[in-house]
């Protein structure tokens, strides 16, 4: 065979054949062939992507339901049913972020019917501010693991580099033990090396696509539980002044 045209596969192959030991390419061979801290960088970059992916999964079924709950919740609002029925309905049972943000402000608003009329003062200000600290908790709850993506789209990469160097600095010992550069020898630590990159960008990448893409859904539904707050809010205000 022509050495100028002979590929690294056809030289592998004519090593293989004179009397090296064959090279397994494949994930699995690569994997068993690695060096102890490749496999354990290989091991952590696997699991980050499997738990990376059930994160994925959960918040992309939350976020659409939690999106249609929201729906559903305000085209009821907006009907124009009587507000204590609508608490009296789903006071005992908010399962919703925007529910929970209605059942708060009802719950401090109700508190009030007891008291002297001159407590109104201040009324307002204190459903304010429930209907924030609602929406804080909530959104705290909504956004639960979405820093664990944006770790692993951060980290991940590094440590598949971290694997990648290891690798070479392995294949640079094989190379000075054997006195051999011949590429059989170096192909497999190489090999093992750039696998480990490789598992690091199949870490890294949809982690960041997901964590971008629920961070800016949250955002969204962020600002609105804002845009219902205030809209609340002035109901209830018009509420007050006319009992003032």
């Amino acid at each position: 065979m022509d050495p100028i045209q002979a590929t690294p596969t056809d030289v592998i192959a004519s090593t293989a054949a004179g009397g090296a030991p064959p090279v397994d390419f494949t994930m699995l061979g690569m994997f068993m062939g690695a060096d102890i801290v490749v496999k354990l960088v290989m091991i952590g970059l696997l699991l980050a992507s499997v738990w990376s992916w059930a994160i994925i999964f959960d918040k992309w079924w939350r976020f659409g339901r939690v999106e249609k709950k929201a729906d559903q919740f305000e085209r009821v609002f907006w009907s124009g049913r009587s507000l204590d029925d609508l608490y009296q309905e789903m006071g005992h049972r908010p399962q919703h972020p925007m529910v929970s943000l209605f059942v708060a402000a009802m719950r401090e608003w109700r508190r009030s019917q007891d008291i002297a009329s001159d407590s109104f003062i201040g009324l307002k200000e204190r459903v304010d501010k429930v209907m924030q600290v609602t929406i804080n908790r909530e959104m705290l709850a909504l956004e639960s693991r979405l820093l664990f993506l944006a770790t692993v789209g951060s980290v991940s990469p590094f440590i598949g580099l971290f694997g990648t160097v290891w690798g070479i600095m392995h294949s640079f010992q094989a190379i000075a033990v054997s006195h051999d550069t011949n590429l059989a020898v170096v192909a497999p630590g190489i090999a093992e090396a750039l696998f480990a990159t490789a598992l690091g960008l199949v870490a890294a990448i949809p982690a960041v696509v997901a964590y971008n893409r629920f961070a800016n859904q949250a955002s969204r539904f962020s600002t609105r539980l804002e845009g219902f707050a205030d809209e609340f809010s002035a109901i209830l205000s018009r509420q007050l002044d006319q009992r003032s």
